[in-house]
């Protein structure tokens, strides 16, 4: 018997397997919260160093203590229903009502590039281009076009947000393996059968990132056209204290909104989790041993 023959009838043992172990280094092991606490401490010592050094002007950057103060007081007002809780309502009702047309515009957008020929030669291009532009240029036509009301906001947040959902989900639907279209052509399933049993699942998580992009974006928009179409939301106000050169108020403001950003891309995330339950977002280093 050759060495080969010896080789080919000898039962296979755990030492003939390929074991993949995962390594993780010991920055990933450390709890996600002690993580971005000190992360969150770093920021704010370095913050403090300008200011108490006197690196950057307090005109310019606030200490954290003066942010801290008037983060306190701001939300005092709006807790006892003073006149910063009206600006809230009508914030969120911007980034709220800017989210779900977009949801609805990039969506369909997204389908119809990602699923015809047609919508990838001949509307993606067009998509690009618009996306290229300065964002920021389109709040004085808004505002122009759709008046000082929130329906300027709502326009401009859901401009923003459009485009990542529109590549989104067209990329998902392009996400389909061969072997999954080969069995559905075989199974003799319609084209509307595929897209909604095959497809769609398929492209959720790629839906889903472009939701999370989207769900920054829009709230972008909305304060950009009230801080510069004017309006009664956070925006203006801090308009109005960036006139008084009131910087601890300003930021103060701006990490209120950064709180309502993170509640959607959170709210995104946590639906995700729920409908999208096989796939796992995770960073981990694999090595074959």
């Amino acid at each position: 018997m050759t060495g080969l023959e010896r080789i080919a009838d000898r039962a296979p043992t755990a030492e003939d397997d390929t074991v993949w172990t995962v390594h993780v280094g010991w920055l990933d092991s450390v709890p996600r919260s002690i993580q971005m606490l000190f992360v969150f401490g770093v920021f704010v010592l370095v913050w403090d160093l300008n200011t108490r050094f006197g690196l950057v002007s307090p005109i310019i950057l606030p200490t954290p203590g003066e942010t801290l103060a008037d983060m306190i007081f701001v939300g005092k007002n709006i807790l006892t229903g003073g006149y910063m809780l009206p600006a809230l309502w009508i914030t969120l009702k911007e980034v709220f009502y800017g989210f779900l047309l977009a949801i609805a515009i990039g969506f369909s957008l997204g389908v119809i590039v990602g699923e015809t020929a047609f919508g990838e030669r001949a509307i993606m291009p067009y998509l690009v281009a618009i996306d290229t532009m300065p964002k920021v240029a389109f709040a004085p036509l808004f505002v122009a076009w759709l008046g000082f009301d929130i329906d300027s906001k709502v326009a401009l947040g859901a401009f923003i947000a459009t485009f990542p959902i529109v590549v989104g989900t067209a990329a998902g639907l392009h996400a389909a393996d061969t072997n999954s279209r080969n069995l559905f052509k075989t199974m003799g399933a319609t084209r509307w059968q595929a897209l909604t049993k095959m497809k769609l699942p398929m492209a959720l998580p790629q839906i889903f990132t472009g939701l999370k992009i989207g769900s920054v974006g829009v709230m972008a928009g909305a304060i950009t056209a009230e801080f510069l179409g004017g309006g009664k939301g956070f925006g203006e106000l801090i308009r109005i204290a960036a006139s008084q050169l009131n910087t601890p108020r300003v930021f103060s403001l701006i990490f209120y909104l950064s709180f309502v950003g993170l509640g959607l891309f959170a709210f995104v995330s946590w639906v995700q989790r729920r409908f999208v339950f096989w796939h796992k977002e995770r960073v981990s280093t694999v090595t074959e041993g």
